[in-house]
């Protein structure tokens, strides 16, 4: 029997014509301009997902710029930046290209993966330490897809910087990217890391704020995607530091308009119906055993100096520790356990570290947004006296974190 015989028979083994069977070739192979909607159609067949005119104009708007170099989707909070990166994920592995990298803060991982899995049907997996680990052992790069979407924290890439660089990504989506807006700065070693790792990587940058204190955030934030948007760092200070005037203003948008795609709440009313909050006020009082444990640890951290909390990383790390005083009595309970565990590995190694505390991130889940900008001191040997020191320390802390245990009830819960 020849080919063509052959194709016959099986075509009439599956009651298609071979009208149909040219129509279904034709579906399969047929190019769509970017900015086409038939451009994710075919992608979205089984996407259990309702979708708004907004979140398909920022998928299309991230396929035009044809993500040789990125965008930046900065729709405001609520409006489904989520939906549309998967909108543009479930396009890129209709295609075929399946070496996808999804980065993130700690706390939005396992969310992701359930997004990807419920809406989209896409698989993903989140490599962190023990997946990475077991990696290794396994004999596989970690980083090399397997029929999988790699989701892992900044944090982590950052770490593994060099095997990301080395890996032919076909693209890479950042989630709450404002994290990476002071890339600018020479202290941002996180941010820095990335950027140099996914320098020629197709990118798609989500944050609902890409603008928060300065211009200058604007133009880290920009300079992942293309270092030389915007020229150099002096240049853009000279320019738009101070927007004087309309014609800078308007020039300034121009320039963003084919790498930032931004969608206002007011402007989705229309099909949009947004529940109205109404904040309600409600005072309490802390029990006398709160009360105490507060005082104490305020009274702690307001001294000197602290062999905890080193000068390179006091003021940072005692904005993080009255945030989780703030908290609950639980919250500061994991954040004093780490701080003593810090110390007693400062007196078995008998030298002063500046590391992260570990653990803390469980507790406090924007520490990842300060801790890139914690700087390093030189290791050296402790002396006798401070020796000493780090033992009453340790002390007074173990004394906090057993009153912060010993309370099983927040007056604010």
């Amino acid at each position: 029997m020849d080919r063509m015989a052959e194709q016959r028979s099986l075509i009439g083994q599956h009651s298609i014509t071979p009208y149909h069977a040219k129509y279904f070739a034709h579906e399969l192979t047929k190019r769509c301009s970017a900015d086409s909607m038939e451009k994710l159609a075919g992608a979205l067949v089984d996407a259990q997902v309702d979708l708004n005119p907004h979140q398909v104009e920022a998928a299309l708007f991230a396929f035009k710029s044809t993500l040789s170099s990125g965008a930046i989707l900065a729709d405001e909070v609520g409006l489904g930046k989520t939906i549309e990166a998967g909108l543009v994920l479930s396009q890129k592995w209709a295609e075929g290209k399946r070496r996808i990298l999804l980065m993130m803060p700690a706390s939005l991982r396992k969310q992701w993966v359930q997004e990807l899995q419920d809406k989209f049907f896409l698989p993903a997996i989140i490599l962190e330490a023990k997946s990475y680990n077991a990696a290794i052992k396994g004999g596989r790069q970690p980083f090399e897809p397997d029929g999988q979407i790699i989701i892992c924290s900044y944090q982590f890439a950052a770490r593994h910087a060099e095997e990301i660089m080395i890996t032919p990504w076909d693209l890479v989506i950042f989630d709450e990217a404002h994290r990476l807006r002071n890339v600018y700065k020479k202290g941002n070693k996180i941010a820095r890391a990335l950027r140099t790792a996914l320098a020629n990587v197709p990118k798609v940058l989500l944050t609902a704020t890409p603008l928060q204190n300065s211009l200058m955030e604007l133009y880290g934030l920009v300079s992942f995607i293309d270092e030389y948007a915007f020229g150099d760092e002096k240049s853009f200070r000279a320019k738009y530091a101070r927007l004087t005037n309309d014609t800078q203003f308007a020039e300034l948008k121009a320039r963003l308009k084919p790498l930032c795609h931004r969608t206002l709440r007011r402007q989705v009313l229309e099909y949009v119906k947004f529940t109205n909050r109404q904040a309600v006020t409600q005072e309490f009082w802390p029990s006398q055993d709160e009360q105490d444990l507060y005082d104490r640890v305020s009274e702690y951290l307001q001294r000197p100096a602290l062999n905890a909390l080193p000068s390179s990383q006091r003021k940072l790390m005692t904005l993080v520790l009255r945030k989780l005083l703030a908290s609950s009595t639980f919250a500061i309970a994991g954040a004093l356990d780490s701080l003593v565990n810090k110390l007693k590995r400062q007196l078995k190694e008998n030298s002063r570290m500046v590391e992260r505390l570990d653990g803390l991130e469980e507790d406090f889940e924007t520490l990842e947004e300060y801790e890139d900008e914690l700087g390093m001191e030189e290791q050296v040997p402790l002396e006798a006296h401070e020796i000493e020191d780090i033992q009453k320390e340790i002390a007074e802390l173990e004394t906090f974190r057993d009153l912060a245990v010993s309370i099983t009830e927040n007056a604010k819960g």
